[in-house]
């Protein structure tokens, strides 16, 4: 089965949950125009009055209407649609996973072909869908992409204000990626959430000291999300550019360099120690899913067209903040941190353009989106504060508030479509689940990972699919650092298996190795198998529509 701080003037050192004053900034266009910044460290306002926890909530109400309306937004996407199949193969995955640690069960191989460590994500999924099924195991997604965005807003409230934290975060909370996340059982949330959590740490770090304490936290979380999702890795090009420019200012570039490289020998140090303990199986699976992908068909511009529906607002409002920036001359470390923000959002759609490959698209644009979203808020900001003071300033903040309504509809929309693309498999487990109760031996199913999670399947060695073959041992019939696993199986292997009435039960969808399919079920006729059940999966909705499984048991002896 198998997708930057600067000095005072600039924003860094503030933040305080991101209170805000207006102070005239000098250059700008007519002095004494409001800018928003940050207040001071600790919580300390620009008065360095320490400010008590009531008065932080109490700021932070713009923060909880958005998670209210991206937590309402992503629920009615919990139960939009059956399993999906990487969400039916992590939980799955995790439960035999809790399984070989609690009781000494073996697993199968899933570091070869898992496209993040089957030891992070799989079991922290296993157990809430243990306590709440699959909803649970959306829920805890959404509970991800709540900090998500409340780390939005804490990153852009340190460097911008809050009322750029305010939109950075509304903006992203909405976004049809961050919503389907938020209701998407797959390491992908997780990933986010660590990935945010590194760069807040070295913005919330402040522009002078050694701050190393925080650059080790950032590394820590880089790499625990790097372990979760081997993709996310491309984006620690971009917390290590934020730790250079949120220091260089202030402390300049040999501090900005040691911060960068501290967070980068700490990623480096454990992941190194991940792969030792793990051994040539993970290296195996980061370099088959990660590092040496086969390019798919899609076409480059259509990959590029479809992040830009789901993203083209941010990156839009994002390069205007690198042009505001730019005008106004706020200084080239500024330019240049909105600038890395805003190529966060294109950098997963140019990497998959190359690749010629839309699989996990959005996944990859979500996490670039948050970045982006940073930038984003910072052009609002400035927007609303080039408007005169008074009511026509008033009236262009509410203007801007109300415009949010045109990308959450949007993202709601897109949400729904994410959530509901693949199959709804309600009837075919209906049906499947008493076939497979009365069957005792090896079975082949196309695409496995969706009965075997429905049915809570623990025998996994009874379930081999058209990729791979899995002997009573537990050996594959493939090799798993070939295509056996994640490719189509070999036609003559399946042969020989289906010669010797191996699988005492067939179930082909012919959708997803159809070629195979049909070579298959050629082998099945001519060995006396017999078509015993045909089950409808799907809906007659386009664009999904409907398909079948065709279940094959081989013919009663004479």
């Amino acid at each position: 089965m198998p997708q930057p701080k600067t000095s005072a003037q600039h924003g860094s050192g503030a933040g305080g949950g991101g209170v805000s004053a207006a102070v005239p900034v000098r250059g700008s266009a007519g002095a004494g125009v409001p800018v928003a910044a940050p207040a001071g460290p600790g919580g300390r306002g620009p008065a360095g009055g320490l400010r008590g926890w009531g008065r932080r909530v109490v700021a932070a109400w713009p923060l909880l209407v958005v998670l209210v309306v991206q937590a309402v937004l992503s629920v009615r996407l919990v139960g939009a649609d059956t399993a999906f199949q990487d969400e039916a193969l992590y939980l799955w995955a995790g439960h035999l996973q809790w399984a070989h640690w609690l009781h000494g069960a073996s697993v199968p191989p899933f570091p070869y072909y898992f496209s993040g460590a089957p030891v992070i994500y799989p079991p922290v999924g296993a157990l809430a869908d243990g306590v709440a099924g699959l909803a649970g195991a959306r829920v805890l997604s959404l509970v991800f992409m709540l900090g998500a965005t409340a780390l939005v807003w804490a990153t852009a409230g340190r460097l911008f204000g809050r009322r750029a934290a305010f939109f950075a975060a509304a903006l992203f909370a909405v976004a049809g990626p961050t919503l389907h996340l938020g209701a998407f059982a797959t390491y992908d949330a997780l990933a986010l959430l660590l990935v945010a959590v590194a760069a807040w740490c070295v913005v919330r770090a402040g522009g002078r000291g050694e701050a190393a304490g925080w650059m080790i936290a950032a590394g820590v979380a880089l790499a625990v999300a790097n372990a979760a999702a081997y993709s996310s890795a491309l984006f620690d090009l971009f917390v290590l550019a934020l730790a250079v420019l949120v220091a260089w200012p202030e402390s300049g570039g040999r501090a900005a360099a040691r911060r960068a490289a501290t967070v980068l020998i700490v990623t480096a140090a454990l992941l190194t120690a991940g792969v030792l303990v793990g051994g040539g199986s993970y290296l195996a699976g980061i370099g088959r899913t990660t590092l040496a992908r086969v390019p798919g068909s899609a076409s480059a511009l259509a990959v590029l067209a479809d992040s830009w529906s789901w993203a083209g607002l941010i990156f839009a409002l994002a390069v205007s903040a690198v042009i505001i920036s730019w005008a106004r001359r706020d200084g080239r470390a500024r330019t240049v941190l909105l600038a890395v923000l805003a190529l966060a959002v294109v950098a997963g759609p140019v990497e998959q353009a190359r690749l010629h490959t839309a699989a996990s698209l959005n996944k990859h644009v979500g996490l670039g989106a948050w970045f982006a979203a940073i930038a984003a808020g910072y052009a609002i900001d400035r927007f609303i504060a080039a408007a005169p003071a008074g009511r026509a300033g008033t009236v262009t903040a509410g203007a801007c508030v109300a415009a949010l309504t045109f990308p959450a509809v949007l993202g709601a929309s897109q949400s729904w479509q994410f959530s509901t693309d693949w199959p709804n498999a309600t009837s075919f487990i209906a049906i499947f689940r008493p076939i497979a109760a009365h069957t005792t031996g090896p079975m082949l199913v196309e695409d496995p990972s969706i009965a075997a999670y429905y049915l809570g399947a623990t025998q996994w060695r009874r379930w081999s699919s058209t990729r791979n073959i899995v002997l009573p041992s537990g050996a594959s019939t493939g090799n798993p650092t070939s295509q056996g696993i994640v490719g189509d199986g070999n036609p003559a292997t399946f042969d020989r298996y289906i010669r010797e009435h191996y699988f005492t039960l067939v179930a082909l969808n012919f959708a997803d190795t159809t070629p195979l399919d049909h070579q298959i079920r050629a082998s099945l006729r001519r060995n006396h198998y017999q078509p015993v059940q045909v089950i409808p999966y799907g809906t007659e909705i386009p664009p999904i529509g409907q398909g079948t499984y065709v279940i094959y048991q081989p013919e009663p002896s004479p």
